[in-house]
């Protein structure tokens, strides 16, 4: 139903105007009593077989929800009820922002893709506290990022200012340094700024009583080199893991007319590159550290793609919004076939 009618409805919409819409919409719905419980009877898939442990922290399923979607931590409790395993939220910077101007995101539905340019819109970090005051037992990625006026010399006390004052409410963390909406952000992946800022973290996260996984999200466009590079910082700074990958820059193989737009680019021709950089971080590290794996996911069969090249766990993003709420299911079930 969604694919034959609710997607080419909302598809007629501006892409941003149709998120926040369908937030509203999905809040409402979901304050009606019995309504929630309709829909994890449609879409959760409930099996202790899909339980999976990873860097210590024990998820219902290792299906995700990847940043970007819930940027300011509003519908976690409602989109979970889809069935994702995990929430990953943000990204949040220390003080709220506006972003890019608009318009800003952009479907390239030929190619089942979308290219966005948002640039850290969000409400700040304070406010998405105080949302996650009201958690009940939903497991919530905090992925955090330094504020566009923040020069890159200065954007290390951005992200101490996040880690800080999340810290209490998430499960994990994600340093976002390779979203390319964000002017000069994607320098901070250079070997020597993105040691010296994973390795600060670090150093305050084990000062704390009970330490929280920290995880580096990557670019795709990242060279061989320097994914060594990246093997060699997560080695050296002892960091939880690694996602693979963010949006692309690239434009290869596109059809659509709009793939001229400024932005990244996600969904469907991500999905070999994603799988490139997983395979290698995964080979060329020997398994030494979890990798969590976006890009492309629009089918079970591109999920178990991404696990059998080295992903521990997955997350959907534009392969969410193309495919619907079943495709969680569906990988669920996928994986209970597949690997159990």
């Amino acid at each position: 139903m969604y694919k034959q009618i609710i997607r080419p409805i909302l598809f007629w919409f501006d892409p941003e105007k149709v998120h926040y819409y369908t937030f509203s919409f999905i809040r409402m719905l979901s304050k009606i009593p019995g309504i929630p419980s309709i829909f994890k009877s449609i879409y959760v898939v409930e099996d202790k077989r899909l339980e999976t442990e990873v860097f210590g922290l024990k998820f219902k399923n290792p299906v995700g929800l990847a940043a970007g979607f819930d940027k300011d931590a509003v519908l976690y409790k409602e989109l979970s009820h889809f069935g994702f395993g995990f929430i990953e939220i943000g990204t949040i910077t220390p003080k709220g922002q506006e972003g890019n101007p608009k318009k800003r995101i952009f479907r390239l539905k030929t190619d089942n893709a979308i290219i966005n340019r948002m640039g850290f819109n969000n409400k700040g970090v304070l406010q998405a506290v105080e949302k996650l005051k009201k958690n009940n037992g939903v497991l919530i990625g905090g992925n955090i990022g330094k504020n566009k006026l923040t020069p890159n010399e200065e954007a290390t006390a951005d992200y101490l200012i996040c880690f800080n004052a999340l810290f209490d409410y998430v499960n994990y963390f994600v340093v976002n340094v390779s979203s390319p909406n964000t002017p000069n952000l994607r320098e901070l992946q250079e070997k020597e700024p993105l040691t010296q800022l994973l390795q600060t973290l670090q150093n305050e996260n084990l000062a704390k009583p009970k330490p929280k996984p920290i995880l580096l999200k990557i670019a795709p466009d990242l060279t061989d080199s320097q994914l060594l590079d990246i093997i060699a910082i997560v080695k050296e700074t002892k960091i939880a893991g690694v996602i693979a990958t963010n949006t692309t820059l690239s434009r290869e193989g596109l059809l659509s007319e709009n793939k001229v737009e400024a932005g990244g680019m996600s969904g469907k021709p991500l999905g070999n590159r994603s799988t490139e950089v997983i395979r290698f971080l995964s080979e060329k590290s020997n398994k030494a550290f979890p990798i969590i794996g976006v890009g492309g996911i629009h089918s079970p069969e591109d999920a178990i793609e991404k696990l059998e090249a080295g992903a521990s766990l997955i997350q959907l993003y534009t392969g969410f919004i193309y495919e619907g709420p079943r495709l969680i299911k569906k990988i669920n079930k996928k994986i209970l076939e597949k690997f159990q």
